[in-house]
């Protein structure tokens, strides 16, 4: 391959116009950055962990195309979580002058002549690990290891990349999550000894969402959570109704509303689906492909949200169905069109790239961290610069906390119990990316069956964005929820905060104005205790982020907050007073003092 490929001077952090999959001409700064430490060390193993929409797939194939030149390899092959990723890499290869075979088969033995290597899944590997070790050994081959994380998923699959790869020459991880929540060591990673005595796993180069949202390389994302009341009836025939994301409830109460509330028979749902269209609508006045993507937890809600958008919009949605044989054409297919809404089951969730994709809806009750990232990613991949993403999701507390710390640097962490919380909403691994491509019987038959949805309501709830929260709560098709729906498709990070705050202080000011007046007395206004009380609440939510964010505890954030701004305590002070806290802590979580 020549040089006129991938030649030319480094860009800055995000190039302005972006390039086919995988195939930049240019590279970003932290590519190049990488690079460069991958070409003076090199290395027999190097991590590279890259928040996804980074450009992870542009650098491993300038390291390929580099080796190869170089004549250190003459063989490449690549592992990915699935066939359409198989596919995906192999075409991006191809734009860049790299021939990969994604239609090797195990039976086959040879890849065909003109390639100088294969795209092959995990699962294939480990179903025949001696077959890739003769084929590792018979050349210096390079293998690229597309999301590392999942060769720890079973002890066969991990035992099977050992066995298939430990002959290479080169062996170049991937990864955008590199967090698992069980303890199974990932083959070809190094693991640390922290303070604690727990061996972490060791990037070679990281570049997390923080920094590619600085750099402009990802999109800002802003979280649309709505709220609203649940009835369901119990195995034992008893009813119950709760509001979602109710603080003081017990964790099954929580998990039952959660459920009730993506029951597509139910309100919640359609007032979500038709407001996230709204969102949509208002993306596409600047963006004017911008797709939506609803990510169902299983095929029957999969058809039936369909069902819904297309009362919504008027248009049949794109259906992805894991055990469709043309998933992946209808994928590329939407991915190169300018149609409205795609619905999959989960398993558009890792590495399939729709860089149009601004809009989600997260209606599945999976709420592992790993999952959530991978999904979120598919929404944050930045074409030019400017273009947000909005994220509709249960107000519910462990999507909260994932949404809150989009930031966090996590590392793939042994010797811990297997299962640290018992609580059943965070089982180690229920949702792996590998059974996204499988139909989920047996993760349906625990979510349906054991309880029955009557009804649900919507009601808009907040907007989470870079750890702080906004927005007083309405209903839906208020006012107070199109103020956020309406916020324009084009802003850049910091662009994004500043409106959220103006719409917040619009929002507290007219209640504020609603409040009744004591008509025809010339005594003092009297303190409107709901909007107050209002105040409080949303101080007390930005401070438990921010609390979080820091490691701060409550206590000693409040206090800072009043020797900044001045004023008594939260409980005696006065509406100016809560709300000039509520901008400092704003200006803390911009990176302003």
């Amino acid at each position: 391959m020549t040089e006129t490929l991938f030649g030319g001077p480094t860009l800055p952090p995000a190039y302005p116009e972006r390039a086919a999959w995988g195939t930049a001409p240019k590279l970003r700064a932290w590519q190049q950055e990488a690079l460069d430490l991958y070409m003076r060390n090199s290395p027999r193993d190097f991590l590279a962990v890259a928040t996804p929409g980074a450009g992870k797939t542009t650098f491993a194939l300038r390291i390929a195309s580099t080796l190869i030149d170089s004549g250190a390899v003459n063989r490449v092959t690549i592992v990915a979580p699935t066939d359409h990723l198989k596919r995906q890499w192999a075409d991006a290869a191809a734009r860049v002058g790299i021939a990969i075979n994604p239609n090797f088969k195990n039976s086959d033995g040879q890849h065909g002549r003109g390639f100088i290597g294969v795209a092959v899944t995990y699962a294939q590997v480990a179903s025949k690990p001696l077959l890739h070790r003769a084929k590792t050994e018979a050349a210096r081959t390079l293998v690229i290891l597309d999301e590392i994380h999942h060769g720890g998923e079973a002890l066969s699959w991990g035992d099977g990349l050992r066995e298939a790869f430990d002959p290479a020459v080169r062996r170049l991880a991937l990864t955008g999550t590199p967090f698992r929540s069980d303890t199974s060591p990932i083959p070809f990673v190094e693991y640390v000894e922290d303070r604690d005595g727990i061996r972490r796993s060791k990037a070679d180069y990281t570049y997390g969402y923080g920094n590619a949202l600085r750099d402009h390389v990802v999109r800002p994302v802003m979280f649309m959570a709505y709220s609203g009341q649940m009835r369901w009836r119990t195995s034992a025939g008893e009813e119950m109704a709760a509001s979602l994301g109710e603080a003081a409830v017990t964790k099954d109460i929580t998990s039952h509303a959660w459920r009730t509330a993506l029951n597509p028979a139910g309100e919640w749902i359609p007032a979500v689906l038709a407001g996230a269209d709204k969102r949509l609508s208002e993306v596409r006045r600047t963006v004017p492909d911008a797709g939506g993507l609803v990510i169902a937890t299983d095929h029957e809600d999969a058809r039936a949200y369909a069902g819904q958008l297309k009362k919504i919009t008027g248009q049949s949605p794109t259906v992805i169905l894991s055990d469709d044989a043309k998933a992946s054409s209808k994928i590329e297919e939407f991915s190169a069109g300018d149609s409205r809404w795609m619905v999959a089951v989960r398993m558009v969730s890792e590495g399939v790239d729709v860089p149009r994709l601004s809009v989600g809806v997260y209606a599945t009750s999976t709420s592992t961290p790993l999952f959530f990232a991978q999904a979120v990613g598919r929404f944050v991949r930045a074409r030019k610069r400017g273009e947000t993403a909005s994220v509709f999701l249960p107000s519910v507390p462990q999507l909260m906390a994932l949404a809150n710390s989009m930031e966090a640097e996590r590392d793939h962490a042994l010797d811990r119990p297997e299962k640290e919380d018992g609580d059943g909403l965070f089982n180690p691994e229920d949702s792996l990316m590998a059974e996204a491509n499988r139909e989920d019987k047996a993760s349906d038959s625990l979510t349906k069956g054991k309880f029955e949805a009557l009804d649900s309501q919507a009601s808009f709830d907040r907007v989470l964005f870079d750890g702080g929260e906004f927005g007083t709560g309405g209903e839906v098709g208020s006012d107070d929820e199109m103020d956020f729906l309406g916020i324009p498709g084009l802003l850049d990070a910091e662009q994004v905060g500043t409106l959220l705050r103006q719409r917040q202080h619009e929002q507290l000011s007219r209640k504020n104005r609603k409040a009744p007046a004591a008509a025809g007395s010339s005594a003092p206004a009297v303190p409107d205790h709901r909007m107050l009380m209002d105040l409080r609440n949303e101080l007390a939510k930005n401070v438990a982020a921010w609390a979080a964010r820091t490691g701060t505890p409550h206590g000693v954030v409040h206090t800072k907050l009043r020797s900044v701004c001045g004023g008594p305590a939260v409980a005696q002070a006065n509406e100016e007073q809560l709300q000039a806290r509520l901008r400092k802590l704003q200006d803390w979580f911009i990176g302003r003092t």
